[in-house]
């Protein structure tokens, strides 16, 4: 007889011991990526006083890539310990109902939710949602722990000036020694004459925000000004003043400011925070426009900010009658783009076919959305949010959609019944076409938008980002006025592209040639091309051709890429220089842009 051992096989688990072996293993995935997006999350400060750039891009990256990595290590070994009933639903709402005891406890119990989301979306990659393993909607109608502190920290009983050098050095606000500043006094007094003039009721108290966002060389002090009738949302940019020290860069005042400086199209803050509800619901009260997403994006929790997306979109479609329709603005040559007329975003879809002459592919496209996610959206990227697996019912569509959506997204979209299935959307902001807001815009605001969208194209390149068509039906004006790029499938990096001036002719021939008699390599650009298709309204184009030439120069871009290559950072701000206190040492000639992604060096 053999000597072999005979080791029998493992007991198989009950439903519920497996059911809660599964929720308690999701949960400490979640821990474990709480606890590593948190100790990314707390570099900041030390990064922002030791003006370590490189460690902040190197730390943005980190970030963005955390959750999936994590979700991607959850998925496997879900996948090891239910083996064959992996796709038992009964098991799994059985694990939702365990994971959701685990988390009613925990501080950040709504990105939990969406993390097993996450983790269910991999498991069951099909049609629309099921309630039973899912959180379509939150388990938790109110918290379901009491804040162990406020959010925000009160300063009041001085004057106005000692309050704010109180605010900005409050430890537990998360301010700075005294020490760290090159003069605080003197930058403190320059704040409160600039909050008093847009305050003239006065103020008698500040309530900030209890946590530093830091973002690029940036760090903001946020909150309001508390007087007897009203109260002023603002907020404080902090700049290091060369070797001597942390100064107050400037002062934003009022919702608008701070939406610009929250907006969709930043990169996310690094903000340290447990419990993000209460964080988000601050900062809502300071910005009463801006969506759950938008917040929730804003302070590093982008996964949740889309969830949040999806549940507003669901509840209004439950409120509303009106049906999709294919947005305004030219018809796209890669892109199917249709909206909701009572719903600010458009839907994306990738075209089965592109229009000639677009030589670009499926997977090209989408290399090119992920590299806008990735990359500095330098405040001129609208954020995307990628979506599988819609389902939308048949009738909120306007048959010339459901025609268009056959005809040109056959492959991604199927009429199943009454359901239209869309298997891949990118969905964004809905933003005016900057061509159409030229045709109806009147003088003024016209060539405002005509002088940001030179700046826009600026911005862009010193992020190392060359938009590929720069045509004004790519670009489209937000409600603030600013110049946003939205049209993805031909950017590119700008050191990846030849710069060129056009060859001047030598020959009658060559000067009458209706084709370029030069030879032209893919990647090669002409700048001195550019004025005769960007057609700007004639009451802008001398004013824009002034102020914006050297973008028609091939020496300006080559200038750029040198710069990029040698590993040259140049500032940006989020907000207006109007805005600025410093106008001297620490204002730049050039064109800036705040950085808070991947270094622009590929």
């Amino acid at each position: 007889m053999s000597d072999q051992k005979i080791v029998s096989a493992p007991a198989a688990l009950t439903d519920s011991r497996l059911a809660s072996h599964c929720a308690q293993t999701a949960q400490s995935a979640f821990l474990d990526y709480q606890d590593r997006f948190a100790a990314i999350t707390r570099r900041a400060r030390e990064r922002f006083l030791a003006r370590d750039l490189a460690g902040t891009y190197a730390d943005a990256a980190e970030r963005l890539h955390l959750y999936t990595s994590v979700v991607d290590g959850l998925t496997s070994e879900v996948e090891h310990l239910m083996g064959p009933r992996l796709s038992e639903r009964s098991i799994w709402a059985a694990v939702k109902a365990v994971y959701s005891s685990l988390i009613a406890q925990g501080p950040a119990w709504e990105i939990a939710e969406t993390f097993f989301n996450s983790l269910t979306r991999r498991v069951f990659a099909t049609a629309g949602v099921d309630q039973s393993i899912e959180f379509v909607d939150t388990d938790f109608d109110a918290p379901p722990t009491a804040a162990p502190a406020q959010v925000c920290r009160t300063h009041a009983d001085a004057p106005l000036r000692e309050l704010l050098i109180a605010a900005l050095t409050d430890e537990k606000g998360g301010g700075f020694i005294e020490e760290c500043f090159a003069d605080l006094p003197g930058d403190a007094a320059l704040a409160v004459e600039r909050i008093e003039a847009a305050f003239p009721s006065g103020a008698d108290a500040l309530e900030m925000i209890a946590t530093v966002f830091y973002r690029g060389r940036g760090a903001y002090f946020v909150g309001r000004a508390i007087g007897r009738e009203a109260a002023l949302p603002f907020a404080i940019s902090l700049r290091h003043q060369g070797e001597q020290g942390i100064a107050i860069d400037a002062v934003l005042l009022g919702e608008v400011d701070l939406a610009i400086l929250f907006s969709y199209t930043r990169a996310y803050f690094r903000v340290e925070v447990d419990r993000p509800y209460e964080l988000v619901r601050a900062l809502g009260e300071l910005m009463p426009r801006k969506r759950l997403v938008d917040l929730y994006n804003a302070i590093g929790f982008h996964r949740h900010g889309k969830t949040e997306l999806y549940r507003d979109f669901v509840a209004h479609l439950r409120t509303t009658r009106d049906q999709f329709t294919v947005a305004e603005g030219a018809r796209g040559m890669v892109m199917l783009v249709f909206t909701l007329p009572s719903y600010d975003v458009v839907f994306k879809l990738i075209k089965d076919r592109f229009d000639y002459p677009k030589e670009s592919t499926r997977a090209e496209v989408m290399r090119r959305y992920r590299l806008v996610f990735e990359h500095d959206r330098a405040g001129r990227l609208v954020e995307a949010h990628e979506f599988e697996h819609l389902r939308i019912a048949r009738a909120r569509f306007e048959p010339a959609l459901l025609e268009d959506l056959r005809r040109d997204a056959g492959h991604t979209v199927e009429i199943e019944g009454d359901d239209v299935v869309i298997g891949h959307a990118y969905v964004e902001r809905r933003i005016r076409p900057l061509n159409l807001f030229f045709a109806e815009a009147e003088s003024a605001p016209a060539t405002a938008a005509a002088l940001d969208y030179g700046q826009a194209m600026k911005d862009l390149a010193a992020s190392n980002i060359f938009p590929g068509d720069l045509l004004t039906k790519n670009f489209g004006v937000t409600r603030h006025g600013r110049v946003v790029f939205y049209d993805y499938d031909e950017l590119c990096f700008v050191t990846d592209c030849n710069f060129r001036d056009l060859p001047q002719p030598t020959t009658p021939e060559q000067e009458m040639a209706a084709e370029p008699w030069f030879s032209v390599s893919e990647n090669d650009i002409f700048p001195e091309e550019f004025p005769s298709f960007l057609r700007l309204p004639e009451t802008a184009q001398a004013v824009f051709f002034q102020q914006h030439a050297d973008l028609f120069r091939a020496d300006f871009w080559r200038v750029i890429q040198q710069r990029i290559k040698r590993g040259e950072i140049p500032e940006v701000f989020s907000y207006r220089p109007e805005r600025r206190l410093v106008r001297s040492s620490c204002a730049r000639a050039e064109t800036m842009v705040e950085r808070d992604a991947p270094s622009p060096r590929r």
